[in-house]
């Protein structure tokens, strides 16, 4: 009993904050039957707008920048090779040696890694490595990281005043429903299995593909394949007849736990969630494969994001 007040406390909390009219407030879930659904469904979006609306989340990235030469002098100053929409007018130098990259920092510039002020050259991890570094600089407001996609690096550059995240204007959701919460068989696949999956720069990427998903909708069998390794947690990236119609027109993502011992797994496409390249032009997302565009409509999960108006 306890337990259903505070599910039912969330719920009237949640239609409280949205007839307030706060836009700083996460989306709230609709009156829903079963109110312990309803606070599950607003703890994972209340957790949702958190991380992207966090200082280093998707709407802070401010910046993508490709590195062609060997090496690059950047900063937001005008003689700045790689010139950066924040931070200080010379933040140092970026140079490749083959799959080595270098960061020297600009004298004088105020750079951590971590807790570690920044006064030599480091050896820049991208996001590829074990442990790929993180270069703060703005009193930590801004954030310079490195991504290795393919052939090709580029520089990452996050801040924390950023206009996609000062005037993100929150999620939107389909109305879904307990009914989305569906089962689904786990098919594997042959070990070392890989499919081909594009991202929105047009590199493919071979990805593990562990094994398919089987599930029934309105009378019918559908399958989805899924990447990652075998037993371990899987991700589908999907495409169904909502995108481009209310939906994020290049699909969304969904996370799935390892299948159990009987290879069943649940898929919950309430979360299903936009991918960052529906919030910053600067992000690198992957793609909805072939096999996984559905000609199903899924009228649950995250809608299209809709920018500010002005914004690109």
């Amino acid at each position: 009993m306890r337990t259903w007040g505070r599910a039912l406390g969330a719920i009237v909390l949640a239609v409280g904050l949205a007839a307030c009219g706060d836009k700083d407030a996460a989306p709230t879930v609709a009156a829903a039957v079963d109110p312990a659904f309803a606070a599950e469904q607003q703890q994972w979006r209340q957790k949702r707008y958190e991380e992207l609306h966090a200082a280093d989340g998707w709407t802070s990235l401010v910046g993508l920048h490709w590195l062609e030469y060997k090496a690059h002098y950047i900063g937001s100053g005008p003689g700045s090779g790689i010139r950066l929409a924040v931070g200080p007018a010379k933040l140092g130098m970026v140079a490749r040696d083959g799959d080595t990259v270098w960061f020297t920092p600009e004298r004088g510039a105020a750079l951590r890694v971590g807790d570690t002020p920044l006064t030599g050259r480091i050896r820049f991890a991208s996001d590829r490595d074990a442990a790929p570094t993180l270069i703060s600089f703005d009193d930590g407001k801004g954030q310079l990281s490195l991504i290795h996609r393919g052939e090709r690096y580029a520089l990452r550059v996050k801040h924390a005043d950023a206009a996609s995240r000062a005037n993100f204007t929150g999620l939107q959701y389909w109305p879904g429903g307990p009914s989305w919460r569906v089962n689904a068989r786990f098919v594997p696949h042959a070990p070392g299995k890989t499919l081909p999956i594009v991202d929105i720069t047009g590199l493919t990427t071979q990805m593990p593909n562990a094994g398919a998903l089987e599930f029934e909708r309105d009378g019918r069998t559908w399958r989805l394949e899924a990447l990652g390794e075998p037993g371990r947690e899987l991700f589908v990236i999907f495409a169904d007849r909502t995108s481009g119609h209310g939906s994020y027109p290049a699909g969304r993502y969904l996370d799935v736990a390892a299948p159990d011992a009987n290879g069943q797994v649940q898929l919950d496409f309430n979360h299903a969630y936009n991918p960052p390249c529906a919030f910053t032009p600067f992000a690198t997302c992957p793609l909805a494969p072939p096999e996984n565009r559905l000609d199903l409509r899924i009228d649950a999960g995250e809608q299209a994001y809709h920018t500010p108006q002005g914004e690109a």
